[in-house]
């Protein structure tokens, strides 16, 4: 079944929406009535005749016609007698409802999956917030927005198994600017897992790249599967927690579900080309680089479409870039060997400065600059000579790290400019580090318009172009 019931639904029937935002059932009601589209809520509460301004039903016996999508808020003991009572008449349910698996109870959660699928019902959950659709304002989630602010309207799509690690990546979005498209926290997965919802994003017009916080998987073939179908047509970037023993211990009690071995799950995401995060800074500088990506593409779409230029119209998307060769661009020696001793790691190579390039740069640049990758600008380049190298060197490496220290002089925010106009002509991925000193931070803020990412140390950098360079 195509899951559009779960992230685009006509009608909504909320069982257990309350009156007050603060329960529950009122914050997740007065989440769905600021929808940007025309839909039927239905809330079910048999104590009030109307709640929040909108007519209520004293059970979902008394809605007519068909449920798209029937979020429960209601004690686990009550879901699978109201699963039944659904049966033939949605074709979604969202269990948000703890006290299942993960409390001990798998008994109870096969119930309700059973109850699901003898009534013909898809079932996120239980134990989870549900869905957040930036497009249509979709938002079932338990945490109202004065509390967890929604980031902006974006290319990044979320899949994850934690509401924790959501509201981490909904504020991390937030303070850097960063978009979504939808997102996907599915808890117990005691029916739609990731794999589902994986296909679902294949393709979604409004997504671009997935970043996806996992703890277990129930089927790993069809998850290799989806992933790897997934990863051909957009960015994927997936941090596995639970990858010692403790670990796996806390994802059970978390979901209830088997962590497995990590080893064997790293082993096959690398052996698929499958994007891999360290760690949870590593997943959040990762959907940086593919957000300001993203940017880049959505604006050379919309200048497309105005020029109507057919070619370009039509033209496939293409991947970030075609290899693993760098050049580290710096003005000062140290940034650069730290940046150096991570591509070292990440598996980037960064080749010799071509001989043919290196005369006619010898000839452009004062003696102690440093021509070799990293290329030393010292604390004397400028803007203008970032351009140059960047001219000359731009058909001979796939991804470049500018490293800027902002406390000389010859850095200033225009330099951003100089990036953009470079990443556009080239057509390769650039990230940036610079300093934290007030220039530093104008010459961020700049960056993040122009589409050029910004990390605040040398190696987080590297990590960030290696995401970009590996899809």
């Amino acid at each position: 079944m195509n899951l559009s019931c779960l992230f685009n639904p006509g009608s909504i029937a909320l069982v257990g929406a309350s009156h007050s935002e603060h329960k529950l059932g009122g914050v997740v009601l007065r989440n769905l009535l600021r929808l940007k589209r025309r839909i039927r809520i239905l809330p079910v509460n048999p104590k009030f005749p109307s709640l929040m301004g909108t007519k209520a039903y004293p059970s979902i016996d008394e809605i007519q016609g068909r449920i798209d999508l029937a979020i429960i808020i209601r004690p686990a003991p009550e879901v699978q007698v109201i699963l039944e009572g659904l049966a033939g008449r949605t074709s979604c349910a969202l269990v948000v409802s703890a006290g299942f698996a993960e409390a001990g109870q798998a008994g109870l959660q096969n119930a309700i999956r059973n109850a699901a699928r003898e009534g013909g019902i898809r079932l996120m959950g239980p134990n989870c917030m549900g869905v957040y659709n930036s497009a249509t304002g979709l938002d079932t989630f338990i945490l109202p927005p004065d509390r967890l602010p929604r980031p902006n309207a974006g290319g990044i799509a979320i899949v994850t198994q934690s509401g924790a690690v959501l509201s981490l990546l909904f504020e991390g979005m937030t303070k850097t600017d960063m978009g979504v498209s939808i997102t996907a926290h599915y808890g117990n997965a005691a029916d739609i897992d990731e794999s589902d919802i994986y296909e679902y994003l294949e393709n979604d017009p409004g997504t671009e790249a997935v970043i996806s916080y996992l703890e277990s998987v129930r089927d790993g073939r069809r998850f290799m599967k989806r992933a790897k179908a997934l990863s051909e047509k957009k960015p994927l970037i997936i941090l596995k927690a639970g990858k010692g023993a403790a670990g796996q211990a806390a994802a059970f009690s978390h979901t209830g579900r088997l962590a497995g071995a990590y080893e064997v799950f790293h082993s096959i995401l690398t052996q698929y080309g499958i994007c891999e995060a360290y760690d949870f800074e590593d997943l959040m500088d990762g959907a940086l680089a593919l957000s300001t990506q993203g940017k880049g593409r959505a604006e050379d779409r919309r200048k497309a479409k105005e020029t109507g230029r057919k070619k370009q119209k039509k033209q496939k998307r293409q991947k970030t870039s075609k290899g693993n060769r760098v050049l580290v661009l710096t003005n000062g020696g140290g940034a650069g060997v730290l940046a150096s001793d991570e591509c070292m790691r990440q598996g980037l190579t960064q080749p010799a400065i071509p001989s043919s390039n290196l005369d006619s740069l010898r000839k452009k640049f004062p003696p102690f600059y440093g021509l070799g990758n990293p290329f030393d600008l010292t604390a004397q380049g400028s803007g203008k000579d970032y351009l140059t190298v960047l001219e000359e060197l731009g058909e001979s490496y796939d991804g470049f790290v500018i490293i800027a220290l902002s406390a000389v002089t010859g850095i200033t925010p225009a330099l951003a400019g100089i990036l953009e106009d470079f990443k556009k002509r080239a057509d390769r991925p650039v990230v940036l580090h610079t300093g934290q000193d007030e220039v530093g931070k104008e010459l961020v803020r700049a960056a993040r318009k122009a589409g050029i990412p910004s990390f605040a140390t040398p190696e987080r950098t590297v990590r960030a172009l290696e995401k970009l360079l590996s899809w």
